[in-house]
């Protein structure tokens, strides 16, 4: 298949490492992030760790969308979900992911709540014209790809004057993650970060210009990237060089989907819905300045925020005395970048797939996740490396 196997091929995947063990420099090392979850899983899949030299260290990111969101508006979500006459529609991900008490929208399914399952926004404005006697709340995540759909959401709402239908926005912003990251300064979990791998999906939205403030302002090369192991590859090797020449800029790697503009009509429709949160809070990085979307004035009518006001308000300021996270569980330190799952004492033994205690095991874009489903959680010197060809 075209742009597929091309990027899976053994014999140049063993070309690239070669060529990145030639080029990276002896008593080095090399702090590279892959910010989208998405990276974080194709790294682990191929079994790149195991092709690559051992002073290249992958530092994962904070791009998985149902990871970052934090405990208080999961349960804010619950509480809208719990309302009578509520229907609360979301993607798959987020119905497992545990809130205050380990309580989760898949639970209050269970105890009656009507919870459902969407693939696609449009599914809940169906749902919302099967049944106008109910009030439909489509709990919106994601990043910058995720947005536009929403947007067309509310606009078809609007143009077909469904009044029993509304939007918990919670989309947030790749730049603004960025920023977050470069500017911690902590002295319990430093992060050394030397370059970023820039995400695939996101980048096909807004483009690639936006991410040229960090090589100018931090001094921190960005390489777009796809998601297939060559691409990956392909772009350590790029900022391998980047760093080895001392230049800093934003390249693009992912040149047959990304271009420097992005979507200019999936933009326009975001900016015609939607505006910037003053701030927003994120799990592993805390309230980030203009890193969310609200939904604009002129759609107020489908916010769920303005139309259940009271209910959200009062709910968050009990949310003050309520216990948050389990101690134990390393998720906001793992977002951040400063460890790793297996870091986490709770991972792969008290924590998994099957009974997940935090958001970065749920979420099939997940750290977490990555790390059990592909052994990395196995502490073993020599693995099966997956791409065809190569064995270890």
């Amino acid at each position: 298949m075209k742009y597929i196997d091309e990027f899976r091929d053994g014999d140049l995947a063993r070309k690239v490492s070669k060529a990145i063990s030639d080029e990276v420099k002896p008593g080095i090392k090399y702090h590279l992030m892959e910010f989208c979850g998405g990276h974080t899983h194709a790294i682990f899949r191929y079994g790149l760790p195991e092709l690559l030299p051992q002073n290249i260290d992958l530092i994962h990111g904070p791009g998985c969308p149902v990871c970052v969101l934090p405990i208080a508006r999961l349960d804010m979500a619950m509480a809208l979900a719990k309302q009578e006459n509520v229907i609360l529609c979301t993607y798959g991900d987020m119905l497992r992911v545990p809130g205050s008490g380990r309580r989760s929208l898949l639970k209050i399914k269970a105890e009656g709540s009507d919870v459902r399952m969407l693939y696609s926004p449009a599914d809940a404005l169906t749902i919302a014209q099967e049944n106008p006697d109910k009030e439909i709340v489509f709990f919106a995540i994601g990043f910058e790809t995720t947005t536009p759909p929403t947007a067309v959401v509310l606009q078809q709402a609007k143009a077909l004057g469904i009044k029993n239908f509304s939007v918990f926005c919670n989309h947030v912003l790749t730049p603004a993650a960025m920023h977050a990251i470069l500017a911690t300064d902590s002295s319990d979990e430093p992060l050394k970060l030397d370059g970023f791998i820039g995400p695939a999906h996101v980048s096909t939205v807004i483009g690639y210009e936006p991410y040229a403030i960090f090589p100018k302002q931090y001094g921190t090369p960005v390489v777009i990237a796809g998601f297939e192991p060559l691409d990956v590859l392909q772009a350590i090797l790029m900022l391998v060089r980047q760093l080895n020449e001392g230049t800093s800029i934003v390249e693009n790697e992912f040149t047959r989907a990304v271009t420097s503009e992005g979507n200019k009509k999936a933009n326009k429709i975001t900016q015609e819905v939607f505006e910037l949160r003053d701030t927003f809070e994120w799990r592993g990085l805390g309230f980030v300045p203009h890193s969310a979307l609200q939904i604009q004035e002129s759609y107020r009518e489908f916010d769920a925020e303005y139309r259940f006001a009271s209910v959200l308000t009062e709910y968050e300021r009990a949310l003050k005395n309520t216990p948050k996270d389990n101690k134990a569980c390393e998720c906001p330190s793992i977002l951040r970048g400063a460890k790793k799952p297996h870091d986490c004492k709770l991972f792969g033994t008290s924590c998994t797939p099957d009974n997940p205690l935090g958001s970065c095991m749920v979420s099939s874009e997940g750290a977490c996740a990555a790390y059990y489903q592909y052994g990395r959680y196995q502490q073993v010197e020599t693995q099966e490396i997956k791409l065809e060809g190569i064995s270890a």
